[in-house]
């Protein structure tokens, strides 16, 4: 089995009535990318202006080339706070997720999670979300975007 050829991962919080400065502060982290409900947003290719329709706070991991999942989620919780009760909080109130994009090479690569990873990801009630996108159907256009998708 060979390594992903490369992975991203964002930590993604959503919920209806989320404020993200609320989330900032619990977290001890500014997100790369936030939304409030209501807010008006412009579309990244149209421009065309919207609604957001639910709030979301959002960390995005830098690019690992080969894949490194592990060092990952070791980047996400070090740049966030240790202080398991910020994360029930927030657990308890909003949905809570790892959304990696995983990006092969051959037809049969792979990645593991350390039980490490898994345990930090757990014990902060973090559920992992995979997308796998094999070589033979080819590459989002522009990749970068991986984290737009299902919201």
């Amino acid at each position: 089995m060979g390594r992903l050829r490369r992975t991203m991962a964002s930590l993604r919080i959503i919920g209806d009535d989320l404020h993200p400065d609320e989330i900032t502060s619990l977290l001890r982290c500014a997100p790369t990318e936030s939304q409030s409900k209501g807010d008006e947003l412009a579309g990244k290719k149209s421009g065309r202006s919207r609604i957001a329709a639910f709030g979301s706070w959002s960390l995005k991991a830098p690019v690992e080339e080969p894949g490194d999942m592990n060092a990952q989620v070791t980047w996400l919780l070090t740049a966030t706070t240790g202080d398991l009760d910020a994360w029930q909080s927030i657990a308890a109130r909003y949905k809570v997720d790892l959304f990696c994009g995983l990006f092969m090479d051959q037809w049969n690569d792979g990645e593991s999670l350390s039980a490490e990873s898994l345990l930090a990801l757990g014990s902060r009630h973090i559920q992992l979300d995979l997308d796998i996108y094999g070589s033979t159907i080819g590459e989002p256009e522009d990749s970068s975007k991986m984290s737009d998708v299902r919201l």
